[in-house]
């Protein structure tokens, strides 16, 4: 599906690049790289995870109308890397669900969203459902929500009613430990050995409802089992490829790819470095072996400011090395080969990675990089066009179609 016109500039420089080749037609890497910028401008370009709310929730706020100083997300590099619709993850951290007091925080992260477009009037729109996105205007970016980890959900399939209203599109059902609805990848033991009873019941009113489930996070039984009991295609918002980082339960074995691809569901690949390479994910898990014993040591909470400025320090002290982009197209391809075209997207997990996104994959603004990647591969623009967004769309209409709410 073409999203709109490009600008009337990138269109120009697109023409004359073509213009200047008088030889036999051979693509030059500046052909295909103006060849990519158009592809960016031209295609429907979703990405389902960027961490903004965490972002400003965290440090303080920003103006997102202007080009900001941190961060991976603002609007002059969200237009000038082609993406249309960010999901805004609505992330509540584990910490909620000993302190309760979930369901408010995650209100006021929506609140603050959907402020932005009253905010900046004419660069962002909260959108709900697939045909406001596909009304969405030139130079317009929409927001879509899905909300990281289902604690505020509070045990209460009212409250599930109450997200689907504020405009909540996705859940991942939990996040770093195991909490009421199921198990998660991160936990040492299980507390259900999949989901909870609460959780079956979490399945099936999100299917009612036309919310998409979200696996990212999940222990394999909790998807396995989310994968068996969900009517309609589940998501993995922000995941990538298990194969690259053997025992990282946090992504995608192979086995659990075919299975989300036969129920019809798509993956996320996720742009963290500690996803994409075993080097890079063997950096991680003792970077976070030794956060958690400082914390431990110092009665500090693992989501504290002061263990995350320890954090900040031990990268700097043991530096990472940054995957690239030949590593996310290697994910994209291994899905491609697994399973089809049809099943993969972008989950980017701006703004969540901290600094350990590819080098060429720093912000929202690289996007033509990725593309240009994977013209270099071999991949057709039809093919590109289901990577940057059709295959998510496809899904969440099938979602949509799908629900039978209740009236209100």
């Amino acid at each position: 599906m073409l999203k709109k016109s490009p600008p009337a500039w990138l269109s120009s420089m697109v023409l004359l690049a073509l213009a200047c080749d008088s030889g036999p037609p051979r693509a030059t890497s500046e052909d295909v790289k103006a060849r990519a910028e158009r592809l960016a401008h031209e295609f429907l370009l979703v990405d389902t995870h960027i961490d903004v709310p965490y972002r400003l929730a965290d440090g303080g706020d920003e103006d997102l109308s202007q080009r900001t100083d941190g961060g991976d997300f603002d609007y002059p590099r969200a237009i000038a890397g082609g993406l249309d619709v960010a999901f805004m993850s609505i992330y509540v951290p584990a910490s909620y669900q000993e302190t309760g007091g979930a369901r408010d925080y995650a209100d006021s992260l929506i609140d603050m969203v959907q402020g932005f477009e009253g905010r900046w009037p004419g660069k962002f729109r909260v959108v709900h459902d697939t045909e406001e996105v596909g009304a969405i205007s030139a130079g317009i970016i929409g927001l879509a929500l899905g909300m990281e980890n289902g604690e505020p959900i509070e045990g209460d399939l009212e409250n599930l009613r109450h997200f689907y209203d504020r405009g909540i599109r996705y859940i991942t059902l939990t996040h770093s430990k195991n909490n009421h609805i199921c198990d998660s990848s991160y936990a040492k033991e299980a507390t259900w050995n999949g989901l909870s009873p609460f959780g079956r019941e979490v399945v099936g009113e999100m299917n009612r409802l036309g919310i998409m489930i979200d696996i990212s996070h999940l222990s394999d039984a909790a998807a396995e089992q989310v994968l068996a009991l969900s009517s309609t295609p589940v998501i993995a918002s922000h995941s990538s490829v298990r194969a690259f980082t053997p025992g990282f339960e946090r992504n995608m074995s192979d086995e659990l790819i075919v299975k989300l691809a036969e129920r019809g569901g798509v993956i996320q690949i996720n742009f963290g470095s500690s996803f994409l390479t075993e080097e890079a994910n063997t950096h991680s898990a003792a970077t976070w072996e030794a956060a958690a014993a400082y914390a431990e040591e110092n009665g500090l909470d693992s989501d504290s400011p002061e263990v995350e400025e320890w954090v900040a320090e031990y990268r700097r002290e043991f530096p990472l090395r940054l995957a690239t982009i030949e590593d996310v197209v290697d994910h994209i391809e291994h899905v491609i080969a697994l399973v089809g075209i049809d099943y993969v997207g972008l989950g980017s997990d701006f703004d969540g990675v901290g600094p350990t996104l590819p080098e060429g994959l720093e912000d929202v603004s690289r996007f033509p990089n990725l593309i240009q990647a994977l013209l270099e591969r071999g991949r057709s623009e039809e093919d590109i066009e289901k990577i940057c967004g059709g295959n998510l769309m496809r899904v969440w209409r099938s979602v949509e179609t799908a629900a039978n709410p209740l009236p209100v």
